[in-house]
Formats: C-alpha cells, sequence, structure tokens
C-alpha cells in the first residue's frame, strides 16, 4: 500500500497527470536545457537493426486508446508474464490486471508495426511512491523478435527523459519478479539497481524465512539537492 506525504499547493505531478497527450510529449518527452544532454529525443518512428521493418511510436493515456490496441497489451502482459504471476504470491489476476491499465493517469507508449498492430509497449506515471515522487515504469513487454535489438532500451529511456524533466521527481522506479532474471540484466544494465524500500528476506515464526518474489528497483536521475535549486513547474 501506498503512503504519501503531505503535497505542496500546486503539485507539479497531479499538473503533468492532467495534460493531454500532446502536452505531455512537449513537455516532457523532449530533452530541457537544465537535462542531461545523454537524454534521447522523442521519437515516432524506430526501425529494426536487422531487417530494416519499421515500426511506429505513439502515446496515449488509456482513455485515447482502442479496445483493440489495449488487448493487445494485455495479450503481451500475459505472453511473457504470466508464468512469473503464477508462481509469485500475488498470482495471476485477468480482470484485476485490466483495471490496472486503465488507471487514468498511466501513459502508453506503443510499438505498432505497418500493420497498425501493437507489438510492444511500455507504460508509466508521475507518482508516489512511499512519499517519494517517481516516474513508475509499470510495464514494458516486447514481441520476441524485438528483444534484444535496442528497442527496449529506448521505450526505457523516455522514462528517463520524463523524469529529468519533472522535478521535484528524483528517479524512476519499477517492481521486477525475482525469477525474470533476463529482466533483472536488463534493468541493471541500464543503471537500475535495488531501491531502499524494496523487501528483504525476513524470519517468520518458527524459524521460517520469508523470501520476497519481486525487487522494487530505481535509477536516479537527479540529486535531492537539484530539487533546492530550481523552481517548482507549475501549470
Amino acid at each position: 500500500m501506498r503512503t504519501k506525504r503531505q503535497r505542496a499547493p500546486t503539485n507539479p505531478l497531479e499538473a503533468a497527470n492532467r495534460k493531454d497527450d500532446d502536452h505531455f510529449i512537449a513537455d516532457y518527452l523532449h530533452p530541457s536545457s537544465s537535462s542531461s544532454s545523454s537524454s534521447p529525443p522523442w521519437v515516432t518512428e524506430w526501425t529494426h537493426p536487422r531487417t530494416g521493418a519499421k515500426s511506429a511510436i505513439s502515446l496515449a493515456r488509456p482513455a485515447n486508446l482502442s479496445e483493440r490496441d489495449l488487448d493487445a497489451c494485455f495479450d503481451l502482459i500475459k505472453e511473457t508474464s504470466q508464468k512469473d504471476y503464477e508462481n509469485s504470491v500475488a498470482r495471476w489476476h485477468p480482470d484485476k490486471k485490466r483495471k490496472e491499465m486503465r488507471s487514468p493517469e498511466l501513459r502508453y507508449i506503443l510499438v505498432k508495426d505497418d500493420a497498425g498492430v501493437v507489438r510492444g509497449f511500455t507504460s508509466l506515471m508521475p507518482t508516489y511512491e512511499e512519499g517519494q515522487p517517481v516516474v513508475y515504469c509499470y510495464e514494458i513487454h516486447l514481441e520476441p523478435d524485438l528483444q534484444g535489438t535496442g528497442l527496449g532500451s529506448l521505450l526505457m529511456s523516455f522514462h528517463t527523459t520524463v523524469a529529468k524533466n519533472l522535478p521535484p521527481i528524483t528517479k524512476v522506479m519499477l517492481t521486477c519478479f525475482v525469477a525474470n532474471q533476463r529482466g533483472l540484466s536488463f534493468y541493471r544494465k541500464l543503471g537500475f539497481e535495488q531501491d531502499e524500500i524494496s523487501p528483504v528476506p525476513r524470519k517468520l515464526r518458527f524459524g521460517k524465512v520469508f523470501t520476497p518474489d519481486y525487487i522494487i528497483m530505481s535509477k536516479r536521475v537527479r540529486s535531492d539537492d537539484d530539487n533546492n535549486e530550481k523552481p517548482l513547474l507549475s501549470e
């Protein structure tokens, strides 16, 4: 369960979440003068490095997605992660996952082939995690032939760009199943580490040990001191 600290009267995260998709892209997905030069530009097209096939990249909140696109995203989650859910304490609950996917403050970044079919996506939300302002990566899933192409790194870079352009956010955060070793390796290569709020093994009664089946990871994009030096964004 998330806990929230007292928020400022004009909250930059709430302001960001109220913006329409075009303004969200313009304000948060283009490197600003205060962002690191390593922040990649927003792109609307991506070319497969091996096949040369082109894919379209777009951003939309759930209310602006078709049922076909939402179903395609759900199918990707099911294809790549259902087994991990089934083997976890949380279990696999399709209806609960579909409801989460429709959270109004989520933003989807879709990758579609030339037929308009979703073949990969990531979803993000500027939010508070245990009182910390973060960009949370809810999902990232790609069809097998798109994995290992650099597309996943590109999609994750957009999370970082949003975080850099949205003080007081200092980091990007995500959750990964321990069983997903490929995913953990991918995130670590991008600079993510286990976050301080991630659950740790603990002793239970009768000598039993509870070992979490997931890890909360984060990647810092600015120091807390930077926020003290810069004014917060407002509408």
